[in-house]
């Protein structure tokens, strides 16, 4: 069973969502990110340039194995392309350990750490078992993506002004435009464009709006909210003791 898809996967396998299984690979994902940081924040610039871009070249690895799985299985579909949000951070990632971007950087702060978390916090492949491929490579992945843009924030190797947040933006409108159209060329729906997974917040605004398409402009504020606060005590906590010093 340890590669059987989520197509072919038996009834009641899976995990619950903030089960023991759930809550374990949480807890093991803080610790490992928790450890990596201070780890990194050791390390010299040099250091800290080639453990960036081994882990980016890891994640995309890992996501380029999962592909080639699937196509050994004759499971792969269009929608295992990456273009859904996580899928479009390991690009962006990829692109980032390449050339160095001021606007990737502010991007993947902004979210590809809240659209990982979430993912990680709210799962939609619970239907996996423990020691399964999928579910196995879905926990990691989702954990190196909150990792790579922590590791840079807490660093100070990314902007995290507004004006970054709204170049982020105007970026993910960008990509939206053509993934919109892939969508209606393939049927897929990346970024969730063209329906909320079942479970995810945007379900809420289809059935009280009718339309899950007003979360995005709506939610968009709270996240850049919610990532633009605790950067900037974060910042300024760093400022005070260096005057201090």
């Amino acid at each position: 069973m340890f590669f059987v898809t989520s197509n072919h996967i038996p009834e009641g396998v899976g995990f619950q969502t903030f089960g023991l299984t759930h809550i374990l690979w949480l807890l093991a994902g803080l610790l490992f990110c928790v450890s990596a940081c201070i780890f990194y924040h050791k390390l010299s610039a040099d250091k800290q340039k080639r453990m960036l871009t081994i882990l980016g070249a890891y994640i995309f690895l890992q996501e380029l194995v999962k592909d080639l799985v699937l196509i050994f299985l004759g499971e792969f579909s269009w929608g295992y392309l990456p273009f859904h949000l996580c899928g479009v951070n390991i690009l962006l990632i990829a692109f980032d350990i390449i050339k160095q971007s001021k606007v990737v950087r502010s991007f993947l702060y902004y979210f590809a750490i809240p659209g990982a978390a979430l993912a990680l916090l709210f799962p939609n492949w619970t239907e996996m078992p423990v020691w399964n491929f999928f579910h196995i490579h879905s926990f990691t992945i989702h954990i190196l993506l909150v990792l790579y843009p922590l590791l840079l924030v807490t660093t100070n190797q990314v902007s995290t002004d507004l004006k970054s947040a709204l170049q982020g933006v105007l970026l993910l409108v960008a990509m939206a435009i053509p993934v919109y159209c892939l969508n209606l060329l393939w049927d897929t729906n990346f970024m969730f464009l063209m329906e909320p997974d079942s479970g995810n917040p945007l379900e809420m605004f289809e059935k009280l709006l009718g339309s899950h398409l007003w979360g995005f402009p709506i939610l968009l504020p709270v996240v850049i909210l919610v990532m633009y606060i605790p950067a900037r005590i974060f910042r300024n906590r760093k400022n005070a003791v260096l005057i201090v010093q």
